[in-house]
């Protein structure tokens, strides 16, 4: 009996031995991770600044596709044709090559019924449609406006790197128009380009 106390005994104290052991090498992991981020230069680990904001490392890599030696003016135009009020929220950026920005397009329908419509853009100078890639656009989407509704429409583009130096300016323009009405929905007549 005495020597299966002592056998247990000596179990305990090994698992408790093993417990604390865990428990401190858990604990230690959070220096070890950030003195091996240092180390790497990976160095991902946020800090909070005296406001409680998380300030990351002025050591993170930027987005090495954007080009802030330039800038791009973009203009922002409308057109309609039918009972709609149409018009871009701001009537230029100056944007970045390879920067991600976005435009609203603010629609409303002036009818007491709905309407079917849809949007066709148009670029000048034209060199610069093909350096100029939506990635979000109410042009690609016939749209059905209830009776006097407002409807805000994002456009979400990117302005190629590869943009010639000679051009300073971009115009984007769109037409707006109702379906139905003798016109012919985008892209059934018009060729597709890039970015379109």
């Amino acid at each position: 009996m005495a020597a299966i106390q002592s056998l247990n005994r000596q179990i305990l104290l090994k698992l408790l031995i093993a417990s604390v052991m865990m428990f401190g090498f858990g604990y230690a992991l959070v220096p070890m991770y950030k003195a091996l981020c240092e180390v790497t230069g990976i160095n991902v680990v946020t800090s909070k600044n005296n406001y409680g904001v998380r300030a990351y490392s002025p050591n993170k890599v930027g987005n090495s596709q954007i080009d802030y030696s330039r800038v791009i003016t973009i203009e922002f135009d409308s057109n309609s044709r039918g009972p709609f009020t149409f018009r871009p929220v701001k009537n230029y950026l100056e944007v970045h090559p390879g920067e991600m920005t976005e435009i609203v397009y603010e629609v409303s329908n002036n009818l007491n019924r709905s309407v079917e419509a849809q949007a066709i853009p148009s670029y000048a100078p034209k060199s610069a449609t093909e350096y100029f890639t939506k990635l979000e656009c109410f042009c690609f989407l016939q749209q059905t406006l209830a009776a006097h509704e407002v409807r805000k429409m994002p456009v979400v583009f990117v302005i190629d790197a590869g943009l010639p130096q000679d051009v300073k300016t971009i115009t984007l323009s769109y037409t707006f128009f109702e379906l139905g009405v003798g016109q012919q929905p985008a892209g059934s007549t018009t060729p597709k380009t890039k970015g379109v």
